[in-house]
């Protein structure tokens, strides 16, 4: 497959920017996926085809991070067999951190990383580190319904550790700031709900 193909198997025209092949690739990843489309083998093997004309356009595409360095994007698969493993390489088996076709390959990686730096700061109880952490990514990527998910739970387990400090008042704003930050999420309101009567018992 030559860099033309690339190009036509994306809708794009020769020379493409690194956002338009992206956004091209998120638009025919989301009508070609195995998710989308099960037992439809003609999709799969369109998915793959598309997987692999992004991943070689990538290869040769360079982007300015944030740094004002410029530097060459690789995208990576488990398997060009298995049409239903992630196209961006996936992060270790110990971070279960889902993938997302609407980031970038850096962005993902941001998330990936940050996931493990979360993970270790929670771990120690460095809460508002872990915190300004969060909310830092949640900025970057917004769109990432995963890291929202995160930051609720980061003000949850912060707000947990306020009522074992006595510390009601604060508990009780972090605990609603979790609410708000990720309102639906049946599970972290049942956590909530036990902190609240923890700290009814504690008065």
């Amino acid at each position: 497959m030559n860099l033309e193909d690339c190009y036509r198997l994306l809708g794009l025209k020769a020379g493409a920017s690194f956002e338009e092949i992206k956004a091209s690739y998120r638009r025919l990843v989301r009508r070609y996926h195995p998710d989308v489309n099960p037992g439809n083998q003609q999709a799969q093997e369109k998915f793959i085809t598309v997987t692999e004309a992004y991943k070689r356009l990538l290869a040769t595409t360079t982007i300015t991070d944030l740094n004002g360095r410029e530097r060459r994007v690789t995208v990576t698969s488990r398997s060009t067999t298995d049409a239903t493993n992630p196209v961006v390489k996936p992060p270790p088996r110990s971070v279960e951190v889902q993938f997302n076709p609407d980031l970038s390959p850096l962005e993902q990686q941001l998330k990936t990383s940050s996931y493990q730096q979360l993970q270790q700061l929670l771990k120690e109880h460095r809460f508002p580190r872990a915190i300004a952490l969060v909310e830092g990514l949640a900025r970057r990527i917004p769109q990432d319904r995963e890291v929202t998910q995160w930051q609720a739970i980061v003000y949850q387990r912060w707000g947990r550790h306020l009522i074992q400090q006595r510390q009601f008042d604060k508990a009780r704003s972090y605990l609603k700031k979790a609410l708000r930050t990720d309102p639906h999420n049946r599970s972290l309101w049942a956590e909530v709900e036990k902190d609240f009567r923890y700290m009814e018992q504690l008065f």
